[in-house]
């Protein structure tokens, strides 16, 4: 009975989907023809379309990221946190990337014969955002010229000896998968050779004027791309980009975006650019980011992968910090901003006072930092003398133990009178700015150390020692 029953209700199915598929046949053959413009498009439109086949596999991740302090998200929640196992899925556009670089690399181990080398540089301080955009900017121009007289080159602006104390730099490339044997440094061709015989086209990157070492290279700029417009110095580079974004990541995305959008959707390409993006505005908090970082940082979140973009930020700025095996003058030079005024004539002298303030961001306590070596003291003001500086000013953004956020300072003068100058102006200027003493044994009488309230900003001391520089004579 139970079968009879069911056999009759299968049959009263298949007639309901065989009228439901007719009606569907009905209406198409009521619908007019296509003209053949139409079909002709249509036609075009599916062989144009990009064919992406996407594998995955597990991998055992090469750092131990269970230090990390990651901030929950929904793509860890949704992914689960292994700090050893990682599900990798292809990425057709990073394999690209690395045939372009290889090749590229193969061309300058040759000298570039026959051809001119359209070089793209950024800045001496190479930081994440740097490093990407260079990197980006030059694979861009050689998908877009495709220009046979060009041999288009990232440069990156440092040894290959101090890539070994950029921790961050090293995970974020290992983690994209990009051949970093296939990079070029600086230490590895000679631009000047290329500008003697006139067969250097420059691209300046990320700033507006070019670093002191490659200064005089300025005769062979042909372009300079960068987020913000200074002093017109090179008025004769007929292509120039001004953005009015916080990343170069944001354009150099956008480019992508607007000629080749598919190539954004392998998760190691589009974290490189994210990264930039990240970094340079400081997780999009920045009061300079723009809403078009936002968007595409949006648009890029697939290369956050399992960590979201608070992860992945969180990871480069926990790796930026990472010191197991650098000196102090090393870990002091990672991230330094500095500022110069030029003063009174000395009565007496021709000379004029000048005074040079650097601000040195570490991801360790004064404590950790001073513990380095039994000579802390001395390495530190041994950097402050090299660095020619009047003031340094040592600013700790760290965890405990217990993964509490804290901020420490360290004040290092040329004297005694400076440095109570400087601590008596922050504490009439930001009464809000506790300065709770830290004892440390050993420091110079030029030194002092203090507990700041941890949600002070390292912009806010920026901003006090801008506002300290204005009022020194």
């Amino acid at each position: 009975m139970r079968r009879r029953e069911a056999a009759i209700m299968d049959k009263e199915h298949q007639s309901a989907l065989k009228f439901r598929v007719e009606d569907v046949n009905e209406s198409q053959k009521e619908r007019p023809p296509k003209s053949s413009l139409a079909n002709e498009v249509t036609q075009t439109l599916a062989l144009t379309k990009p064919m992406i086949e996407q594998s995955y596999s597990m991998n055992k991740d090469r750092t131990n990221l269970s230090k990390v302090p990651l901030p929950p998200s929904a793509a860890l929640f949704y992914n689960g946190y292994s700090p050893q196992m990682e599900v990798v899925e292809s990425c057709q556009s990073i394999y690209k990337l690395n045939m372009y670089l290889r090749a590229r690399k193969d061309d300058v181990n040759a000298g570039v014969p026959g051809r001119f080398l359209h070089a793209v540089i950024g800045p001496d301080i190479c930081d994440v955002g740097s490093v990407a955009t260079t990197i980006m900017y030059a694979f861009y121009l050689n998908e877009s010229l495709q220009n046979k007289l060009f041999c288009t080159v990232p440069i990156i602006n440092m040894t290959r000896v101090d890539m070994e104390s950029r921790a961050e730099l090293k995970w974020l490339l290992d983690a994209c998968h990009v051949d970093q044997s296939s990079l070029v440094f600086l230490d590895e061709i000679d631009l000047s050779y290329y500008d003697l015989f006139g067969s250097l086209k420059l691209v300046l990157l990320n700033c507006n004027k070019l670093p002191a070492r490659q200064e005089a290279l300025k005769e062979a700029l042909v372009e300079i791309f960068s987020c913000s417009k200074h002093d017109d110095v090179y008025s004769w580079v007929k292509s120039a980009t001004f953005g009015e974004e916080a990343s170069c990541s944001t354009l150099i995305a956008e480019k992508f975006l607007l000629t080749t959008p598919e190539i954004l959707a392998g998760q190691r390409f589009s974290r490189l650019l994210l990264a930039g993006i990240l970094m340079d505005t400081g997780n999009l908090r920045s009061p300079l980011s723009t809403s078009k970082d936002n968007y595409m940082a949006t648009l890029l979140i697939n290369g956050a992968g399992r960590y979201g973009c608070n992860g992945l930020y969180q990871i480069l700025r926990y790796k930026m910090y990472d010191v197991p095996e650098l000196s102090i003058g090393e870990i002091l030079q990672k991230d330094i901003k500095k500022w110069t005024k030029i003063g009174k004539l000395i009565s007496g002298n021709s000379r004029l006072t000048v005074l040079n303030i650097g601000m040195s961001s570490i991801g360790i306590s004064i404590a950790q930092l001073l513990s380095l070596d039994s000579t802390s003291n001395l390495e530190i003001s041994h950097f402050q003398r090299l660095e020619k500086l009047s003031l340094l000013l040592i600013v700790s953004g760290y965890y405990d133990a217990e993964k509490n956020f804290k901020r420490e300072i360290l004040v290092s003068a040329e004297s005694v009178e400076l440095l109570k100058n400087l601590i008596q102006f922050m504490k009439s200027s930001a009464p809000d700015l506790p300065l709770k003493i830290l004892h440390h044994r050993d420091l110079r009488e030029e030194m002092k150390a203090f507990e700041v309230d941890r949600v002070t900003s390292r912009k806010t001391i920026e901003r006090l020692l801008e506002e300290y520089i204005e009022v020194s004579n």
